[in-house]
Parts: C-alpha cells; structure tokens; sequence
C-alpha cells in the first residue's frame, strides 16, 4: 500500500508540474507573439517606404527634406524653453557632469513624487550627450587591457528599477568597471526619460568606461508606437516636442556596435549572410534619424544595402535551423542559422557574439553552439514575475559570467506561486484581449456564418479556426478556450462569452490607453511629412492624382482585400479640401487629422453603445468574474524605487 501510494502521488505531481509548465509555456507564447505580431505591424512602415523608394528612386533624395531643415542648428542652439507646471525639482546639474551628479541624479530618479528635473537639464544632458556620441566611430572598440573585466546590459525598456539593481549590485562604471549597454533603452516602460538621460550621464561622467549601442527602440516611429513619446509629453507638456527633437539627436549619433578585445561582437540583434563590418563602419550613421524611414541623403542616390545593413544587425533573430530567411514573425530583420554563424565569425576572425532584442526567462541564453549569447536586462517584462533580468560580466579571457535578478522581489515575495502565475497569466488574456478587440466585429461576423440557427454555440475546432483567421496570431486556442470563452461546456463553444469579454470596462479602458500605428503615424507626423515628399515625385509641393495612383499600387500591395483602388483613389480625391485637383502638404496633414478624431469619436461611441448593451444583457457571472480577476491581477502601485529590494543569483555558465 506504502509503495502504491507513493507511486499515485509521484504520478499526481508530475502530471501537477507538466500542467504548471504548459501554463508557463503557454502565457509566454502569448506575450512573445503579440510582441511581434504588433512589431510586425510597425515594420510594415519600413516595407513601405523602401517600395515607394524603389518604384519612385527620383524622389527619394527629397523624401527626408523635413528632417534636414529642422535638425540644422539643433545642437549648436540652446533653444528657449518654457517653465513647466508642477513637480520640478531644483536639483542643479552642470557640465562637466560628476560622480556626485550621478548620486543625485539617481536620488531624484527613484521617487515616486517630485522626480522630474528641470527641462533646461534634461537639455542640457541630451544636448552634451549626442555631440559626444558624435564623435565615436559606427563600431566602437572595447579592451579589457587595464579593467581585467567588463559588463554588458541587454534592453532596459524604460525599467529604472532594473538598471539601479544592475548600478547597485554591480557598482558604478569605472576605469576598472567599464560598461557596455546594448540599446532598447527605452519604450514599454514607465521611466524610459529617467533610464535614458541616466545612462547619458553616466557616458558623459566616465566616457572611457560607458558604451552605449543602438537598439532598433531607439527610433522615434517606435517611440510614438510604444509609449516613449507619450511618457516624455506627459512629463514636460510644454517642452516635450524641442526635447524629443534632442532625443532623435542622441539616436543617430549612437553607435551601431562594439567590439570586445577584437574577438566578440556586441550588437543589439544579430546580422545576416550578407552583413559586413566593414561596409558597417563605412556607413555615414547620421543620416538615419529613424531606421524605419529613408535616411537623410542631401540630394544624393540613396545607398538600399546600406540600409539593409542596419536593419539586419537592429532587427534579427538566431534560430536553430540552418540558413538565413526573413523574419517573418517581426516583420523585419532575418532569422539566421549555425551555419551563418560560423561562416560570419570566421570571416570576421571572432569568436562570439552577444546581443540583445529578445526576452529570456532567465535573462539569457546561448545559442549556436554557445556563440550566440542573448542578454536581456529588463526583469518582470511582460508581467510580475513573467521573467529574470541578468547582465553578464566577462574577464579577460572572454569567459562569460551572468548574474540574474528580480526587481521588485518584495512583491513578489508575499506571493504564492499560484497567485504569481494568475497575475502573469491575466496580464497575458488582458493583452490578448484588447489586441482581438481590434477585430471584434470581424470575429462576431465570423462566429455567426458558423452558427447558421442563432444558437450562440459552435463547435471547439470551429471557434479555433475563426480565432486563427482572424487573428492570425498561431496561438494554441483550444488551450486558451476556457479562459477565452469561460463557463462553456466541453463539446461546444458559447462564443458569445467570448465577445462580452471583449466588451468588459477592463478590455475596453485598456484598448483606449493603447496605440495603434496610425496613431502613431499621424503622432509623428515626420513620417507623414516624409510619405508626402516621397509621392510629390516631381517635387512640385503639391499630389496629383497620377502619383496616387502610383502610390495606391503599393498600398494595395502592402493591404490586399482591405480597400479596392478605386476606394483608395476615391479617398484620395477626398484629401483635395480646395478641389483644385491636387492635394497639398497642409490638406494631406488636415486629411489624417481629421481621419484620426473621427477614429477617437468612433471608438467613444463604440465605449457608450457597448456599454447600453450590456445594461440591457449583463454577460454572464463567468465573464464578470475572469473581467475582475484581470483588472485586480494588472493593476499597478507606483512606488519609490529600492535597488536593495531584489533578488540575485550567480549563474556557472556551464
């Protein structure tokens, strides 16, 4: 009986753990996916600006105009800036910027209240910090001849939390402890400001021992996408464009890559078969403000494989499979195999390489027969408890050490390991939601051609299959059905749960706090200004309808069964406010304007209808109760930084 026992509680356990680790598997599956889907969706700007170059080449030379003329004087100009209402602290800093000033800098940083510095510094910093940045080569060269060591970051994303822990754990850049940061500074978090003009200072306090590479987030078309450009507007209303202005100054001075004792590689994503160092190091780097649109080229022939060089080393991926094919799950960049590994190492006489741009359970990985190394620095990424940060310091011999880490830990401490899960696991179906919200009408369409009797029920592979289609996320749905559809019975779905879901206050409220590319566009409305020069191939300042028309064949290209030519050419023909035939840089502005609070009109109509609706028919008790579970499970308690409060462990890299 003894014996017996034993055998049915090993056999509960383990089928207890498996079912613990499909959960962890499939939590992170939906993260990673929604995380690409949505990068995916921002890569297409880039695909379309290198089809317009490529069917318009003469005017590609004056597609960037509006970046040439307001970025003239902005480093050489102190510009006029306005007081800013509210917490300003009168923290003073000056150039040349100390140790001391980093103290008080991350003094100020880590409160939660009154943690914003005066415009004219935060200025002054990003000013200093790109004509320095400017003078350093596309690939900078790091020794550890006198430190005997040196520490490489992966992405921060805006988490000051995790780079005090690093800062406070592994003490402050020094002659004998140099840094290498690896881009992604910004963007998802809330601090990307703090992480950014800190890290700056560092750079500017102890230039021999702070390195800092681009990330493909250190990009103002992302920016206006992921959060950082609002995060700088909210905090400094009155100055945020002249400051996101010196922010796209940083940006393009910010060096491509680094190379450690001539032997390891350090770049934020990876490379491709055809990537060269050499063509790398030749690259005029200030003419990409923004990697996801054409460079400014003053007049001359834009260089295609140049800027495919970049976007390789920004975007890609390594994968277990051999060859090198685009990266279709971001949209951009490749996935690169063993093979290309080997062949790339050996041509450039490495022995590894180290990069960032994906996130870790445990805040690193190898890959590639140990000569890819991923370091991903941001702990609690997606969610609380989603996963470890880590940083990894290497000795003179190039072997790598990684120390992992939790910010945070005392929250994370008073949890049980069921309430961890359930907070990562609603933080995941509150992401999910709101990105199947945007196609809600379509899915509700979908579900009723497979209910043709109006019952409210379809069968589980056909709910799957409507779920895929639509989405398109290739996402384990049968496994996601209870949660997605919750109280259904196990023959059928009520896919009616399913759309009162997506329909809570909670789903709602969130979808409305979240951006979409369009709203990033017409955010960022250099991009547009861009589109404009680009379709204007003669240069005239003002659209005709046969450079549309040229224009349209593209779009129709980029979004087929979206809208037909003719709707897109009528649309275009809207666009001329004068009616005079032609559509200026000012009606083409107006156009997306006015496109853009009809959008935020519909979308408020859409809250109040939805809200009537349910007044009418309350969903059920097992949607209300999923509903509560993630608005409490994702709320956020902002509070005052403690680098102390963490967890950290030494890994053996063997």
């Amino acid at each position: 009986m003894t014996i017996r026992a034993a055998i049915f509680i090993q056999k509960w356990y383990r089928q207890h753990q498996a079912r613990r680790e499909m959960q962890k598997r499939c939590n992170w599956q939906i993260f990673q996916n929604l995380e690409y889907a949505s990068e995916q969706d921002q890569a297409e700007l880039y695909k379309f600006f290198n089809d317009l170059i490529k069917n318009m080449p003469q005017a590609a030379a004056t597609g960037n105009k509006y970046h040439q003329n307001s970025r003239i004087s902005i480093l050489e100009e102190d510009g006029e800036l306005v007081e800013e209402a509210g917490d300003i602290v009168s923290t003073r800093i000056e150039l040349p910027i100390t140790k001391n000033d980093i103290d008080r800098l991350i003094d100020v940083f880590r409160k939660k209240k009154g943690n914003r510095l005066h415009p004219k510094y935060v200025a002054m910093i990003l000013r200093e910090g790109a004509r320095c940045l400017k003078q350093m080569p596309n690939i900078v060269m790091v020794s550890t001849a006198v430190s005997q060591q040196v520490t490489v970051c992966g992405d921060l994303h805006g988490k000051l939390d995790d780079l005090l822990v690093v800062l406070y754990k592994n003490g402050l850049p020094s002659t004998s402890n140099p840094y290498v940061f690896n881009g992604d500074f910004v963007d998802r978090g809330k601090k990307g400001l703090e992480v950014l003009l800190l890290l700056l200072s560092l750079y500017l306090a102890f230039p021999n021992s702070v390195f800092l590479n681009r990330g493909n987030h250190e990009d103002s078309v992302m920016n206006a996408r992921y959060g950082f450009s609002r995060e700088v507007e909210s905090k400094y209303p009155r100055n945020y464009k002249q400051l996101l202005l010196l922010i796209d100054e940083v940006y393009r001075w910010l060096p491509l890559g680094s190379v450690l004792n001539s032997r390891v590689l350090i770049v934020h994503g990876g490379f491709s078969d055809s990537t060269s160092l050499d063509l790398i190091k030749s690259i005029d780097r200030g003419k990409y403000v923004s990697i996801l649109r054409p460079p400014v080229t003053d007049g001359e022939p834009l260089d295609k494989t140049e800027w495919q060089q970049i976007f390789d080393i920004m975007w890609s991926d390594p994968q277990s499979m051999q060859g090198c094919k685009p990266n279709t799950l971001r949209g951009a960049g490749v996935w690169f195999g063993p093979d290309v590994t080997e062949t790339f190492l050996k041509r450039h006489r490495l022995n590894y390489v180290i990069r960032s741009h994906e996130c870790k359970p445990n805040g690193h990985e190898f890959m590639h027969d140990n000569k890819v190394i991923t370091i991903f620095s941001a702990s609690n990424y997606y969610a609380m408890g989603s996963n470890k940060g880590a940083y990894m310091r290497l000795n003179n011999q190039l072997m790598p050490h990684f120390v992992q880490y939790i910010s945070a830990a005392s929250q994370t401490k008073r949890l049980s390991f069921r309430q961890r899960m359930g907070i990562v696991e609603s933080s995941a179906l509150k992401e999910l939601a709101v990105r199947m919200r945007d196609h809600r009408d379509e899915l509700e369409l979908e579900f009723q051609k497979c209910d043709p009797d109006g019952s409210g029920h379809i069968t589980i592979s056909k709910w799957c299959c409507v779920m895929e289609s639509v989405t398109k996320l290739g996402l384990p749905w049968r496994l996601l059905r209870d949660k997605l559809a919750p109280g259904t019975d196990s023959q059928s779905v009520n896919y009616v749960t399913t759309l009162d879901l997506l329909d809570t206050d909670v789903i709602m409220e969130a979808e409305a706090d979240g951006t979409t590319v369009m709203d990033a566009l017409y955010a960022n409305k250099s991009s547009l200004v861009t589109i404009f020069n680009i379709i204007d191939a003669d240069n005239s300042g003002e659209i005709t309808l046969d450079e549309f028309e040229t224009a349209i064949d593209l779009l129709v290209a980029h979004m087929p069964g979206v809208y037909s030519k003719e709707e897109m050419l009528e649309k275009c023909r809207m666009m001329d406010l004068n009616g005079d035939g032609k559509v200026d840089l000012n009606e083409f502005l107006e156009a997306f304007r006015l496109s853009d609070l009809h959008r935020k009109q519909q979308q408020e109509e859409d809250m109040r209808r939805r809200s009537t609706h349910r007044t009418i028919q309350n969903p059920s008790d097992s949607v209300t109760k999923l509903a509560n579970a993630i608005s409490k499970n994702t709320a956020v308690v902002e509070q005052d930084i403690d680098p102390t409060d963490c967890e950290a462990d030494a890994v053996d890299p063997k």
